[in-house]
């Protein structure tokens, strides 16, 4: 009764099998394209039979590693089991779990970080390589064969097209209030066939509800019914509601100082505690009517839009907490008009995101006293999750928020150093950045102006005299003045830390 309510299309009911009989149509050396981003829409049961099958190749001593491309996080059913049997020989484009980063850090693991924008368009210029099999979670297939996207979309259209065979994962767990929900656009090309994207408005619809797919390379279904793993987002502590508080009383003066509307522009956020946090303050600011342009929908924007204050979202996927996400679930008939999920290379496209004057607002690691930002290495060299969309949204939005807790690891390592041990978003594309000790503009500030706010606005008081010394000896013995600095002490900070367990002197 399940399959024939998910799956309505005959020659597809004929395909179901056991997630088991789906994985030894996977080889040794294989491409495969996963759907999920952010934990949300990734394949459970297919990677878990998978992986179990590379333990058995590898206990009989065979070689079995395969290569995962995907559309950013997913869930330990995926990354972490197949990271766990040391199954993951390459992947891309963006990691958060535990067990694949511990093996990409210790060099046992190959990984491509890249601006989620770019993943589609270099599947189709070829520049990845051959993509042999997509495994795709779906909520549904229509009576036409066509299929009811889940609770991301990400790179699924793009996987769904270029991959040599298909299996699709239909999860009876996903609301089948989604149905319509998605707007998946095909109207994408290569240069020199490429033609402006038609989407004006954060809401408009340009594409159609479902993914269009050759029936004859499915060569498996499989009927699961299992939960997405997101993240819980923790309550938000002290310094979490200082740095929303900070990030609310700008977007107030700003919208007051450019006259904008008051439902603002478009929000885009990156996911964690202190982005949902500034979500939920929102709430209680002048604005309303507000739209979101962004990758992710997480608990914030859910709470926003029954409050009346976002009127509608666009994103790519759903990054809620479990208990949202079960919410969502049992309440999906009342956010129908209000949400709109599309590929990511349409959420997070960059001149989408300028044309629209997106408001971005993203994490970081560290910052250093000239604004450059460091969202992916710690102590520069062990990768953390990756840069994911946030470069997208940060060198084209409106006005480019980053934010962070002024130290780390119980105040061992300062968020505001000399010099940033990795670059992953230049001073050029910073505009702003926030800790719980305050906020600084930085727009239309020369080098040593920037500085000046960041310690001041920005750096732990434990560090700010580390700081104001370091700018005042490099003022004097700088090669040069324009920037000045130290390059023998600019990471010596990191070094310290490394050597010692602290930064501080």
């Amino acid at each position: 009764m399940l399959q024939q309510a998910r799956i309505r299309n005959l020659d597809f009911q004929s395909k179901v099998m056991s997630a088991e009989d789906a994985a030894r149509l996977i080889s040794n050396g294989s491409t495969i394209g996963m759907s999920g981003f952010t934990g949300s829409g990734y394949p459970k049961a297919v990677p878990l039979a998978l992986a179990a099958r590379i333990e058995e190749e590898h206990a009989k001593g065979n070689p079995f590693r395969v290569k995962i491309w995907t559309g950013a996080s997913t869930g330990p059913e995926l990354d972490g089991a197949l990271a766990k049997t040391d199954g993951i020989e390459f992947r891309l484009p963006y990691n958060s779990d535990p067990i694949a980063r511990q093996k990409i850090n210790a060099g046992q693991m190959e990984y491509f970080d890249m601006h989620l924008s770019q993943v589609a368009p270099m599947a189709w210029e070829g520049f990845l390589g051959k993509l042999d099999t997509a495994v795709i979670e779906i909520s549904g297939i229509t009576p036409a064969g066509e299929l009811v996207p889940s609770s991301s979309v990400g790179n699924n259209k793009t996987w769904i097209d270029i991959a040599d065979k298909i299996i699709l994962e239909v999860n009876a767990w996903q609301s089948s209030m989604l149905d319509g929900m998605h707007d998946i656009y095909y109207g994408t090309a290569l240069p020199p066939h490429r033609k402006p994207i038609p989407l004006v408005n954060s809401d408009d619809r340009i594409g159609q509800p479902y993914f269009k797919v050759d029936p004859s390379k499915v060569v498996a279904v499989v009927v699961t019914d299992a939960p997405d793993r997101n993240a819980p987002f923790s309550a938000p502590d002290e310094t979490a509601e200082a740095i929303a508080a900070n990030i609310l009383d700008f977007l107030v003066w700003e919208a007051k100082r450019a006259g904008l509307p008051p439902s603002l522009l478009p929000l885009q956020s990156g996911v964690g505690n202190v982005p949902n946090a500034v979500m939920a303050g929102l709430i209680d600011t002048p604005f309303e009517q507000m739209t979101a342009f962004t990758e992710v929908i997480q608990d914030g924007m859910l709470d926003m839009i029954e409050a009346g204050t976002l009127r509608m979202a666009s994103a790519t996927a759903f990054s809620l907490s479990p208990e949202k996400a079960l919410y969502f679930n049992e309440n999906a008939a009342r956010f129908r008009d209000k949400l709109i999920l599309r590929p990511q290379e349409i959420s997070n496209n960059p001149e989408l995101v300028r044309r629209l004057g997106c408001i971005a607002m993203n994490g970081l690691i560290e910052a250093d006293i000239y604004g450059n930002v460091n969202s992916t290495h710690v102590m520069g060299s062990r990768i953390q999750n990756g840069i994911g969309g946030s470069g997208d949204f940060a060198r084209n939005g409106y006005v480019s928020i980053f934010m962070t807790p002024s130290t780390a690891k119980g105040g061992a390592i300062s968020a505001i150093v000399p010099q940033v041990a990795h670059v992953d978003h230049i001073n050029q594309d910073v505009q702003v950045i926030v800790t719980e000790q305050g906020l600084a503009d930085l727009r239309g500030l020369s080098p040593k102006q920037k500085a000046k706010l960041i310690v001041e606005k920005c750096a732990h008081p434990a560090y700010r005299p580390m700081l104001e010394d370091y700018m005042a000896r490099a003022d004097k013995e700088s090669y040069g003045l324009h920037a000045p600095s130290l390059p023998r002490e600019a990471l010596s900070w990191h070094q310290r830390f490394m050597d010692t367990g602290s930064m501080k002197l």
